[in-house]
């Protein structure tokens, strides 16, 4: 008898164990496939071209784990733990060595005041990703910024609110931690959003400074300022946005201080499982520096609710001494074109959630 009474607590113990771990979700997207890419530099003053087995060409392939404790009171204890990697090789996005490189992030969630987490994170200026018609892709709003709007910031704290009669805000702020130098790596940003059943507004602002506390490059170390809106019209959605950077600190006129960057799409759903998407991208860098324009089409077909085929072509055409690549983060300088010079681009390639 006592032995049965020892196995049974022993069995409740484990089932309030596994109730407790109920909470926390494992969850990721493995994206794998083939890319092309020609006006490369070959590093001998001319050009070629590469077809490559690619991965994240759609979305980072990523991994996580997230949950919640209920602490009662509508108030909820949250955490979420993120990394990305580059399926073809297995190796973590950004080649830190860092598990989660994306998110690393614990705070609070409440339904009357929204939600407050410290961290790592994505930066605040992920936040167009609503608003393009290629939703970041390798090929997409990114391309014609260099990635601006794909960075991730260490030492954040991040405020989400919950909907207010359509309106929500975010709010970021990264620290530098480095004593006595508080400007220094710092980040900072906040954007508004506005929903309606036919369409969505938003307004974002953000800024990275470099390692001494200045705005010194455009494409990487600026001040942002973004709006964005999506009209809803049945199985179509078209996108518009626009962004201005500034660079005050960058040295003119060798150097760029600011750029606009414009752009318009559409994605047709034309089916349950089958939808298309088109958009034209521009930038003007002020200054001398020219401009360049990307157009682009693509397409994905649904096999499950999880896993989906895609499909995507980029072209960009370079002003005279301008080198924009169709990709957003080229893999070395020598996949921007010669100055110039234009560049094709395309994919295709398979996408799985779990």
């Amino acid at each position: 008898m006592k032995k049965k009474l020892i196995a049974a607590s022993l069995l409740c113990g484990i089932g309030t164990f596994a109730h407790a771990q109920s909470s926390v979700q494992l969850y990721g997207r493995v994206d794998g496939g083939f890319q092309f890419m020609n006006n490369l530099q070959d590093g001998n003053g001319g050009t070629t071209s590469r077809f490559s087995a690619q991965g994240g060409d759609y979305g980072t392939s990523l991994f996580g784990l997230r949950g919640y404790e209920d602490l009662g009171q509508g108030l909820h204890a949250v955490f979420n733990l993120e990394g990305g990697f580059q399926l073809m090789n297995g190796y973590n996005n950004n080649g830190s060595g860092s598990i989660f490189d994306r998110r690393a992030l614990v705070g609070f969630n409440s339904r009357s005041w929204g939600q407050l987490t410290l961290g790592r994170n994505l930066f605040i200026s992920n936040g167009v990703w609503d608003f393009d018609p290629f939703q970041q892709q390798a090929f997409s709003s990114a391309s014609l910024v260099r990635g601006r709007n794909w960075p991730q910031a260490s030492n954040t704290v991040n405020y989400q609110s919950p909907n207010w009669r359509g309106f929500d805000i975010v709010g970021q702020y990264a620290f530098s931690n480095i004593a006595g130098q508080f400007n220094n790596g710092r980040g900072m940003g906040a954007q508004l959003t506005y929903t309606h059943d036919r369409f969505q507004l938003r307004a974002l602002y953000d800024e990275i400074r470099d390692t001494n506390g200045r705005f010194t490059d455009v494409f990487a170390t600026s001040r942002e300022y973004f709006a964005g809106a999506n009209i809803f019209l049945n199985r179509f959605t078209i996108s518009l946005g626009y962004t201005h950077m500034s660079a005050p600190d960058a040295p003119a006129p060798s150097f760029a201080t600011r750029a606009d960057h414009y752009w318009a799409g559409v994605k047709y759903q034309a089916t349950a499982v089958w939808a298309a998407n088109a958009a034209v991208y521009h930038v003007n860098v002020p200054g001398g520096f020219g401009h360049a324009t990307m157009a682009e089409l693509g397409t994905t077909y649904n096999l499950s609710k999880r896993t989906f085929l895609y499909g995507t072509i980029a072209y960009v055409m370079n002003s005279s001494g301008q080198s924009f690549s169709v990709a957003a983060i080229p893999s070395d300088s020598l996949d921007n074109p010669p100055a110039g010079k234009n560049q094709m681009g395309a994919y295709i390639g398979v996408s799985h959630s779990f």
